[in-house]
């Protein structure tokens, strides 16, 4: 049994560091873009709010990946908790093509609620701003 611990604690301490990064992103995120706004509200050039879009898609398309990489992760936690004792090879091989499913996809995870619910508002934002600002 002592393999199987030391296995799924491997797993799961990377799972967290997903999980940490995920919401560094995401703190990031906000930053740059109230930043942007900032040295924006400097000039009176309408196309310099649309550089905000720019951090909102790319922490958006990397945070995806590293949902991705948390949701392949807890694949494999969860097929070695089903493992028995003896086929325990401290594997760490997370791949969407090992865990094929609808759920583990790139576009399912960019789609996803926790993603939606705060990289659309945030484009949104970005649009209020560009558009209150500038009328």
């Amino acid at each position: 049994m002592e393999n199987k611990r030391k296995h799924l604690e491997l797993i799961q301490n990377i799972i967290s560091r997903m999980a940490s990064n995920s919401f560094m992103l995401k703190g990031w995120a906000v930053t740059l873009v109230a930043g942007i706004f900032v040295l924006a509200g400097k000039d009176t050039d309408k196309l310099y709010f649309l550089v905000a879009y720019i951090p909102v898609i790319v922490f958006w398309g990397l945070d995806a990946y590293y949902l991705l990489q948390e949701r392949l992760y807890r694949s494999l936690y969860d097929k070695v908790r089903h493992t028995d004792e003896n086929n325990i090879d401290f594997s760490l091989k997370a791949t969407p093509e090992e865990f094929n499913s609808c759920k583990n996809s790139f576009w399912n995870c960019l789609f996803s609620n926790t993603e939606l619910w705060f990289y659309l508002p945030l484009a949104l934002v970005c649009t209020g701003v560009a558009f209150v600002t500038h009328i």
